[in-house]
């Protein structure tokens, strides 16, 4: 016999987390035009390491605005690829690896389309994404939730992981993928794949502001009452 112990604490502490950080901040909503192409997600997370998301938005566009297709992007070699990643922090491993990815996608599918992916449940989805070159969580959680697919996959990246880690939501330390896996199964049920993106960006902002990576700014933090560093700065 299995003994019902009830719902984890750590599920009301992310309601509460979300509702002051929405209090301090205001609304952060991803308008439905910003929902882009599964492949133009994947693209821009595997040219994104260490670069800022405006950057990574241009160097995106830029390719599809000079190759028009991904296939023709596919075709390029990493060596004319990089003059397009000049905006990227690390141009020749954002070539490389983007020439890996798309031709990857293209050998088993036979062009570069992830339309598949939205027949296969979420986690199987992100499972197949992570098989491709330079897709890690992130990407793949990316993929399916920032994208037209709008799943329910908590997306994580650095901001997210130190917040979740110095609040004692998840263990120190701990990897993306790690902070994944104990994440999902506490988020609140009644969320969507909209109130993902929105905590995702909303603790985005906060790892921007009060959560930086050096040194946390505790005092005015609207995640102090829930946070264990906040509760040992006071």
């Amino acid at each position: 016999m299995q003994l019902d112990l009830g719902a984890d604490p750590r599920t009301d502490v992310l309601r509460r987390l979300q509702g002051a950080l929405i209090a301090s901040f205001g609304r952060i909503i991803r308008p439905p035009e910003k929902r882009r192409d599964p492949v133009w997600v994947l693209v821009h997370g595997v040219i994104g390491a260490q670069t800022k998301t405006a950057a990574s938005n241009a160097s995106t566009d830029g390719l599809l605005a000079e190759f028009r297709t991904w296939e023709a992007v596919a075709e390029a070699t990493p060596a004319q690829l990089e003059p397009h990643m000049a905006r990227q922090t690390f141009p020749k491993v954002a070539s490389e690896r983007l020439h890996q990815c798309l031709n990857a996608i293209i050998e088993e599918r036979g062009g570069a389309d992830l339309r598949h992916l939205s027949n296969l449940p979420t986690a199987e989805a992100m499972a197949w994404l992570e098989r491709l070159p330079g897709v890690a969580r992130k990407n793949s959680a990316g993929v399916m939730n920032a994208s037209a697919f709008e799943r329910r996959a908590m997306v994580i990246d650095g901001h997210h992981r130190r917040i979740m880690q110095r609040m004692g939501i998840v263990p120190a330390k701990a990897d993306t993928a790690r902070t994944y896996d104990t994440l999902m199964p506490i988020v609140p049920p009644e969320w969507s794949a909209a109130d993902m993106d929105e905590h995702h960006l909303l603790l985005k902002k906060l790892g921007q502001t009060h959560c930086r990576p050096r040194k946390a700014s505790c005092e005015n933090c609207p995640a102090r009452q829930d946070c264990e560093t906040g509760r040992i700065a006071a």
